[in-house]
């Protein structure tokens, strides 16, 4: 029998450990903007063309300031800068591996002195429960900073005892400029995710920031400056993907190109990044199976964490559980729950502790959010609770639940992106690995059974980058993730995240004789 005890447990403490430190956290509701332009060479300058654009409250629709708006001219700029960064003899270049491990820990010990801002900035710009940014944005962050900081000066290569006289080794050496675009849902730890294996291996960095969240990515900017990383190392540029984040895939002088976002832009930048052969990092969409079996040891526990699966950051989770497939026994009860949870949680102010729920990040995610329920409705599906707005203010979505889904419906079938459960039914274990099985997407998958033999079955069977049991999300720097199929290309986090920004360099060395 496969238990959950454990993780009950494990669960409830990081819980009460975050809460612990959420509360010990003062959110301010309105944080001064200390920075705004792009970083470029460790400076702060406006873009060529003197444009900017404006980055909104999603809790009131309103305009919390301007940005200076890069495009390809700042992007060329950029690159420059970070050439001049990693030519050969530069501070950057010569620098002991070691050192970048410190630099790296400084910047998340600035990070850690200046948490309670970043996460008031980063809830007013993206519109996330202040409790979220404090205690998972910032403390996943700080540690992804950590863990590569000691990667610094462990990635290293071999010798070989090759054929004849010669003396053989490998070296890792850095890949170079790197370009690298992150999206809005997790804007510090996506940037996080970015930028500790690349500085970690000793790569240089232009980055886009998404339009909607800019706001964040440029103070960690300039928390680099004040930890000491050299002119060029670090460049962002905010502005549109079209022309910004089109300029950085293209760039015949970059080249590698990390992206994590839809997996329509994910081949736009693959396609555009076939220009001078980059290399091509993509955390790309997903509508992930989750998976109860009727032997659950808790359907309390399974629902609870299901609809943490869904609902967590407004549903705005590339691998959110958006497919949940329930055995046949037990589905009837699990919908009735599963409602009753989905009517309970509390939407409102991102900045009162009492909730769980803020807006999502724009009109135009909004209004894709109502359309998809309301397709939902339109073939037949039955809708258990929500489907609505919240308010006339803002870009709130009732928390929805849908029951009686089928496997043709656009809710089972397309990422969401919001705050809408989608419960099926299955009957035989094989038939739902076929349905799993049978999306465009990989990214990850869950499975909620007390037997451990049906739980290994399960993990082995799922097309899927990430499998979790009788759990969901569950994120480590250590832990690598990404996804199969049109989830994407590459991984992320833990030492796999520096394969993506190493080159493998041979050396041999003719010597006199060899001696074993």
């Amino acid at each position: 029998m496969l238990r959950t005890v454990l993780t009950r447990f494990s669960s409830r403490r990081a819980i009460s450990q975050a809460l612990y430190s959420t509360a010990a956290a003062k959110p301010n509701p309105n944080p001064d903007v200390r920075v705004n332009q792009l970083f470029i060479n460790n400076e702060w300058v406006d873009s060529v063309s003197k444009k900017t654009f404006p980055t909104i409250n999603p809790s009131t629709g309103e305009v919390i300031c301007e940005v200076a708006e890069g495009d390809k001219a700042d992007v060329d700029i950029a690159v420059q800068a970070a050439k001049e960064a990693f030519r050969l003899g530069s501070a950057w270049r010569t620098m002991d591996a070691s050192h970048r491990g410190v630099l790296l820990n400084r910047l998340a010990d600035l990070m850690e002195r200046d948490r309670e801002y970043l996460a008031s900035l980063e809830t007013l710009d993206n519109g996330k429960p202040f409790s979220a940014s404090f205690a998972a944005d910032l403390g996943l962050s700080i540690k992804c900073y950590r863990y590569y900081a000691g990667w610094a000066g462990k990635n290293h290569g071999k010798t070989i005892p090759i054929d004849g006289d010669f003396f053989c080794y490998t070296r890792h050496e850095p890949v170079g400029v790197c370009g690298q675009v992150i999206p809005w849902n997790f804007p510090l730890l996506m940037q996080a995710w970015k930028l500790g294996p690349a500085l970690s291996t000793g790569n240089v960095v232009v980055m886009k920031p998404a339009e909607q969240t800019p706001l964040t990515a440029l103070y960690v900017a300039q928390l680099a400056k004040e930890a000491g990383f050299p002119p060029g190392v670090i460049n962002i540029i905010p502005g549109y993907g079209p022309t910004a984040g089109a300029a950085i895939a293209e760039h015949p002088e970059i080249e590698k190109v990390a992206f994590t976002g839809s997996t329509e832009v994910g081949k736009m930048i693959q396609r555009s990044a076939a220009s001078n052969l980059k290399r091509v990092t993509l955390e790309l969409g997903g509508k992930s199976p989750n998976i109860v079996f009727a032997d659950v040891d808790n359907l309390d526990y399974a629902v609870e964490k299901s609809h943490f699966a869904l609902f967590f950051n407004m549903g705005q989770c590339c691998c959110a559980g958006s497919r949940i497939y329930v055995e046949d026994k037990v589905y009837d009860e699990f919908v009735k729950r599963s409602t009753e949870r989905a009517k309970k949680r509390t939407v409102g102010n991102p900045f009162d502790g009492s909730v769980e729920q803020g807006p999502q990040i724009d009109e135009e995610q909004m209004t894709k959010i109502l359309e998809l329920i309301d397709s939902g409705k339109k073939e037949g599906a039955t809708l258990n609770c929500g489907g609505d707005r919240v308010g006339d203010k803002g870009y709130f979505v009732q928390p929805t639940v849908f029951s009686d889904v089928q496997d043709g419906m656009r809710i089972n079938n397309e990422e969401i992106f919001g705050p809408v459960q989608q419960i099926a039914r299955f009957k035989h274990i094989d038939e739902v690995v076929e349905r799993a099985n049978t999306n465009i997407y990989g990214l990850a998958a869950s499975v909620f059974t007390s037997d451990i033999d049906k739980a290994l079955y399960m993990a082995n069977s799922l097309r899927a980058g990430s499998v979790w049991v009788n759990t969901y999300d569950v994120f480590d720097a250590a832990a690598p993730f990404g996804g199969y199929k049109q989830s994407g290309s590459g991984r992320e986090l833990g030492e796999y995240g520096l394969e993506a920004y190493t080159e493998v360099k041979t050396v041999a060395i003719k010597i006199p004789q060899k001696n074993t």
